[in-house]
Parts: C-alpha cells; sequence; structure tokens
C-alpha cells in the first residue's frame, strides 16, 4: 500500500521545523529530515544544529515516525542548485520509490495538509505512470516582519509539493506535467533576522541567480509605512512579486488565523479546473 512520505531539507534554519513539522505529522507515514552530517551548506559553510533541537524531536515524535537522515549532501564541484537537487533525489531514494514523495523546506507550513494527502490518496493511479507527475499547492510567501504583523506578496505562488517519481531538475521542480491542487501554505520565505536572511541567500540554490545588493537594499528600506509606495519585490525578476499587502499577528498562528478570515487563503475551482486541463492537454502533445 503507498504511504505519505515527507521529507524536509534540514540546514542553518532548523529551528523552523518546530512550526512546520506538527502541521504535517499525523497524515504522514514516516517524516525524514535530511540533514548534512558535516553540518555544511550547498555552498560549503558551515552551520551548527544545537542538541536540543534533537531532543525536541525526540520528545515530539510520539509515534516513532521520525528518522534522521544524514548524508554528505556538499560536493565542492558542484552548484548549489546541483546540490540542491542531488540531495532531494538522495533524499528521496530514503523516502522509497512506489510512495508518494512529499519534500518540503524548513520554512514551509502546511495547514490544510489532511485534504492535500486525501487527494493524493485518492490519486493513487499516478503511482502507477511512467512518466513523472507533480502535485503542485500554492503558498503565501511572507516577505517581512514589521511591527504589528507581517509584509507579504500579494499573489499566491504555486510550488511542487509531491511526486510519483524523484525526476528533479531545478529544485522540486521535475519539468514534468503538473497536477493543481487548492491546497495552501505559509512560507517563511524572506521574513527573518537580516542576518539569517543574508546567510540564506548566500547558501540557497538560487545564490548565483540574485543581485544581492540590491535585492537587501529594498527589503531593508520597505516598511509598514511605505510598502504601499514600491513595487517590484522577488529577488530574481522583481515585478514577479509586484506588491506587498500587510497583515497583523504576533506569530505564525496569530497570523493564520488572520489570513484565514481574509480570502486569500482560497483558490477557485474554475481557476484549477483551467490550469489542470491546460496541463492535461500540452502533456497530450509529448
Amino acid at each position: 500500500m503507498a504511504k505519505i512520505q515527507v521529507g524536509f531539507l534540514v540546514s542553518y534554519d532548523y529551528k523552523l521545523i518546530q512550526n512546520a513539522l506538527p502541521p504535517i505529522y499525523e497524515e504522514s507515514d514516516t517524516v525524514f529530515l535530511a540533514i548534512d552530517r558535516n553540518r555544511r551548506t550547498w555552498n560549503g559553510e558551515y552551520f551548527t544544529i544545537e542538541e536540543s533541537f534533537f531532543e525536541w524531536v525526540k520528545a515530539f515524535d510520539t509515534k516513532g515516525k521520525v528518522v534522521i537522515y544524514e548524508d554528505d549532501f556538499y560536493k565542492p564541484e558542484l552548484s548549489t542548485m546541483e546540490c540542491e537537487v542531488r540531495e532531494r533525489k538522495l533524499l528521496a531514494a530514503q523516502m522509497g520509490e512506489g510512495n508518494w514523495l512529499i519534500q518540503l523546506d524548513s520554512d514551509e507550513y502546511m495547514y490544510d495538509f489532511k485534504k492535500f494527502t486525501d487527494f493524493l490518496k485518492s490519486h493513487n493511479h499516478y503511482l502507477k505512470s511512467r512518466k513523472p507527475i507533480q502535485i503542485c499547492a500554492w503558498k503565501v510567501n511572507l516577505y517581512k516582519y514589521v511591527d504589528g504583523g507581517v509584509l507579504y506578496v500579494d499573489k499566491l505562488d504555486k510550488f511542487m509539493l509531491a511526486v510519483n517519481q524523484p525526476a528533479y531538475k531545478v529544485g522540486r521542480h521535475c519539468k514534468c506535467r503538473s497536477v493543481y491542487t487548492d491546497s495552501i501554505a505559509l512560507h517563511d520565505c524572506l521574513s527573518r533576522e537580516r542576518g539569517e536572511l543574508v546567510q540564506k541567500l548566500e547558501n540557497w540554490g538560487h545564490n548565483t541567480d540574485i543581485d544581492k545588493e540590491a535585492f537587501l537594499h529594498k527589503w531593508d528600506t520597505v516598511n509598514k509605512s511605505n510598502y504601499k509606495t514600491m513595487q517590484g519585490f522577488f529577488y530574481l525578476e522583481p515585478m514577479n512579486w509586484k506588491t506587498l499587502e500587510f497583515m497583523p499577528g504576533a506569530n505564525i498562528n496569530e497570523l493564520l488565523v488572520n489570513f484565514r478570515k481574509t480570502s486569500k487563503l482560497s483558490v477557485s475551482s474554475l481557476f484549477l479546473a483551467m490550469k489542470n486541463f491546460g496541463q492535461w492537454f500540452r502533456m497530450l502533445f509529448k
């Protein structure tokens, strides 16, 4: 019987797992935490993980679902993106092909995970496909914490969440047929202390793709008072994230409650139907 296998890539922002693990724990068969055994990032920088983190995981894992998977994920001859793809494939091999392979980052918080896994279970026939299929969800990108809340990107961003085969090409993207669901995550993308943000920008898979100085200048400048007067916030092509909005909340749980009071955590059935028909039609000719 196919399992719901979830894997997290754990690195310098490991503390965020304490937000990301609880929402997915009950509906997962196994949860893998992939950690570089030498505590190195994809860019070769060293990081540390406090022993208290592993103590927290052990105390939280009351059903014995969590597996700590340590390996050498940094290869100096590879780019950061190549290291990322390699780690994702190694992690998928541990998770076991033939199951639903769900990979999350430490800063992605799924709050409707049962709905997502119910969708996967109702589509187990995809696991028999000879072609890779990726199941997509949507995320709200949190940009910067400010007084009383957070500035977030005013558009939902798709992300590849589950696959039937780990044919990763760029990050989690398999460059294959996408099936869209209406599940949504909060993504603690760039909303962190400045030093932690710089660490992320220097060590993630996109580290060579961005103008770090220009991006950080805008990130430093924007605040609760002036965000409506500014545009262009994406780290690659700025206008892909054209505008920001403000959501009040002192922590992730308060933010979630407040997001749910709006229409920001919803995707229309018509929009999904059009996206999925487009993917199905496009793949007819491949």
